[in-house]
């Protein structure tokens, strides 16, 4: 097999995506963690112009950038077991590209929208307790600048959490149609779980994901990922109710 060199950052959910495929496919690789802030020089020096986020993979020194191709190189590399099986592939495609394009980024918005209003509550993704003062401090340095860099706003949170029950409803479907929750993951059930696993760590979002086939995924396939946001962190009446099917 060849050499393999992923780079990530450990709290993102499409590298998540691609650590999950490379174990179950039984593949070995080096795992190189890079600095958040400085990460995007490094990736654009490795992957080329204008490539700045994780994850990236080299097979043998080739880049390949992104959770979706790299998914699809591993298929190649692995074929078994599958990640797009022969009677459903074009179906796990669309799901696939649906999780990065549509869904993907609520990962990102919605859990840093939740810490904006409880900042302690950040040391709790790197596996220890809520922070006290002077880490709390730093936190909110931390959070501010990440909502600068993925141009959160409080619209545009109180917009994403609107529109997250459509989102789940989709998710059903597309279980409802065979493409994800079954016995073996494909690339659909890889991308879209990893990005419910990390909306689960807030707590203002257990009451819309609870028993759905998104959950399921996530923890079947992503069952260790730390981090909580207690209940209570969005404004009142931000979170919507829950649409029944």
């Amino acid at each position: 097999m060849p050499e393999l060199v992923l780079h990530v950052l450990p709290p993102s959910h499409p590298c998540l995506t691609v650590k999950r495929a490379l174990a179950l496919k039984g593949l070995e690789y080096e795992r190189v963690d890079l600095v958040p802030g400085p990460h995007n020089d490094e990736i654009e020096r490795i992957y080329g112009a204008g490539r700045t986020t994780v994850p990236g993979l080299t097979v043998d020194g080739e880049p390949v950038h992104g959770s979706r191709a790299i998914l699809a190189r591993l298929e190649q590399l692995a074929p078994e077991p599958t990640l797009y099986p022969a009677d459903r592939r074009d179906a796990v495609l669309d799901a696939e590209r649906w999780g990065d394009d549509q869904l993907q980024d609520l990962g990102r918005r919605l859990p840093w929208g939740a810490l904006h209003f409880r900042p302690e509550s950040l040391g709790t993704f790197g596996g220890a307790g809520p922070l006290d003062g002077p880490g709390t401090d730093f936190a909110i340095r931390v959070i501010r600048g990440t909502w600068r860099y993925h141009r959160l706003t409080a619209e545009r949170l109180h917009d994403d959490l609107a529109g997250l029950p459509e989102k789940l409803g989709q998710i059903e479907q597309f279980a409802a149609d065979g493409v994800i929750d079954g016995p073996d993951a494909t690339a659909a059930d890889l991308q879209i779980g990893a990005t419910i696993r990390v909306l689960r760590t807030v707590g203002d979002l257990h009451g819309l994901l609870a028993g759905t086939a998104g959950e399921r995924i996530a923890m079947r396939w992503f069952a260790d990922y730390p981090g909580q946001v207690p209940v209570g962190a969005y404004p009142v009446g931000w979170v919507p109710a829950r649409r029944e099917p």
